[in-house]
């Protein structure tokens, strides 16, 4: 017998289409909020994340502290001009793009690589960065589940971890892995930030696909 656990058609559409919309949102609406049962279901999401070896790496840090908000986008301020200077030419076209949403957002959080985390073997014993992967799994959770609730996210990578770490009194063996903006925002658009910028340009499905072996690009 032949148990068909698929959804329904109109619930397989939803899940298709929070992940064709899901953005890297940098623009929220200032002095928006985030209702509590609603930040609680987007952390229980989050938390949901496979983890390999059952190991649960990730650990979320809200910050309510406005002075300690204007910290981090400080840290982040500081990156930002050294990124522009190790991007060279492109440097000032970097400088003019908006990269972060951190003293706009409704929500900051901080997430991190718990502690303890060489204990964990299973899994990991060859690949150890797959409590990255964890964490990563659980970020993205959070964000599909916000951008159902219509809400937008941006993840933040612009921080030196040690400082961060140390501005949030990380355990030594803990490492910040993301700031993650998150809140209302005036609009979706159709199509990534970047792109609409002219910084980048993602290239299509069939040049990342291959079969029984590494795909050699054809010449041009």
């Amino acid at each position: 017998m032949i148990v068909d656990h698929a959804f329904t058609a109109s619930e397989r559409q939803a899940v298709y289409r929070v992940i064709s919309e899901r953005r890297d949102m940098r623009r929220f609406l200032p002095g928006a909020t985030v209702p509590e049962e609603v930040l609680a279901r987007l952390l229980q999401a989050a938390h949901a994340a496979p983890s390999v070896g059952l190991m649960q790496p990730w650990r979320f840090i809200r910050i309510t502290d406005d002075r300690l908000r204007e910290r981090i986008h400080a840290l982040v301020d500081q990156e930002r001009a050294l990124t522009a200077r190790a991007l060279g030419p492109r440097g000032e076209e970097f400088l003019a793009l908006k990269v972060e949403g951190i003293l706009e957002c409704a929500e900051l959080l901080v997430v991190a690589l718990g502690e303890g985390r060489d204990a964990h073997i299973f899994g990991r014993r060859t690949l150890p960065q797959m409590d990255l992967a964890s964490v990563s799994c659980a970020i993205q959770n959070l964000w599909l589940a916000a951008r159902s609730e219509g809400l937008g996210m941006g993840w933040v990578s612009l921080f030196d971890p040690g400082a961060l770490a140390a501005l949030l009194n990380l355990p030594d063996d803990a490492e910040p892995v993301a700031i993650l903006c998150l809140g209302p925002v005036p609009e979706f658009p159709d199509r990534p930030a970047l792109e609409l910028d002219g910084w980048a340009f993602a290239r299509p499905l069939s040049e990342f696909v291959s079969e029984n072996g590494w795909a050699v690009a054809n010449d041009r």
